[in-house]
């Protein structure tokens, strides 16, 4: 009998699978800019620990194995800033990514009062970029991430959140 997955918020006892699970996520992002320095890649597990306790985190669960991660925080503007979203490679396509934006989105407009959704993805970054424009998402513009790559901005009102499939 199979296992399926759940969304849920992190704990403090996820930081570690969250960790691991970015850097055999985020691989694939490097490989396709050459660069080895993006953020998710260099960030240290102290700092995903803090983004655990503070911001709004959500896991995927395959039975005790965390297999997908989202965060979000409301940033001054009003604006939820959205963030490293990764599902494990042996279960991409399959919607969790999804749910995980869904369960994200809902909480930053119910429990933070977010007014509209914004992130961020590489601009080669197709698969993602797929997926941000099917749950509503529309670019707004360009810039420039800390590592060099241009990143594709791109918002949502969030009274849209409902409509994220």
């Amino acid at each position: 009998m199979g296992m399926s997955v759940t969304i849920s918020v992190a704990t403090e006892q996820d930081a570690e699978q969250i960790f691991r699970l970015q850097y055999l996520c985020f691989q694939s992002e490097a490989a396709l800019y050459g660069n080895y320095r993006i953020d998710p890649l260099v960030q240290t597990l102290d700092s995903v620990r803090a983004e655990v306790a503070s911001d709004c985190v959500f896991v995927a669960r395959l039975g005790d194995e965390v297999v997908g991660s989202v965060r979000g925080r409301v940033t001054e503007d009003g604006a939820a800033s959205i963030g490293k979203l990764c599902v494990h490679p042996r279960l991409q396509g399959h919607g969790i990514g999804a749910r995980l934006l869904r369960a994200a989105e809902s909480a930053l407009v119910e429990e933070r009062g977010a007014t509209r959704f914004r992130l961020h993805t590489g601009h080669r970054s197709e698969g993602n970029l797929r997926l941000y424009r099917r749950v509503g998402y529309e670019a707004v513009g360009t810039v420039e991430g800390a590592d060099g790559v241009r990143m594709i901005v791109l918002e949502k009102q969030a009274g849209a959140y409902a409509a994220t499939a």
